[in-house]
């Protein structure tokens, strides 16, 4: 019997898992980062990373680049786990632990993006100029830039 086929029943809760995706691109004018527009509750409106909730059947590899492609349209090869996100608030939905990715392009390897699923709009900003993200997004961005500015060179 499979894991998704047997049921558990716990007397406590369990919080949800959620991946969110760092994508940045280097361009003319600097380093850029891709983000949504939020088409649903919470934070309609607001810019934030693509991401969402990890189903029972996939990894966290597989949930980020398929909530990347859905509501973006983009396709990544390589992602770079960046860390865990626990505040106990940082979703008003409920209890969500998000896992960060980043994943990293030049500027002709990205391709056409779109906005899909429940993305109103995705956009390039500026790595040096960002809206207000929503839940914490801003603290997995610097997250991942500390990532990206700590790597060391490949021998």
């Amino acid at each position: 019997m499979s894991f998704v086929q047997k049921r558990y029943e716990y007397d406590f809760p369990r919080p949800a898992v959620s991946v969110d995706v760092v994508v940045l691109r280097a361009s003319n004018g600097g380093n850029e980062i891709l983000l949504i527009q939020r088409g649903r509750e919470p934070f309609t409106g607001w810019w934030a990373l693509p991401g969402g909730f990890l189903n029972m059947e996939e990894t966290l590899e597989e949930a980020a680049r398929r909530e990347l492609h859905e509501e973006t349209g983009c396709v990544v090869d390589r992602l770079e786990q960046i860390g865990a996100f626990s505040a106990v608030n940082r979703d008003p939905r409920g209890r969500v632990i998000s896992v960060g990715f980043l994943a990293e392009f030049d500027g002709a390897q990205v391709g056409e993006v779109a906005a899909g699923d429940d993305a109103a709009c995705v956009e390039w900003f500026s790595i040096d100029r960002l809206p207000t993200l929503a839940f914490d997004h801003d603290q997995i961005v610097r997250r991942a830039l500390v990532v990206r500015a700590n790597r060391r060179p490949l021998e």
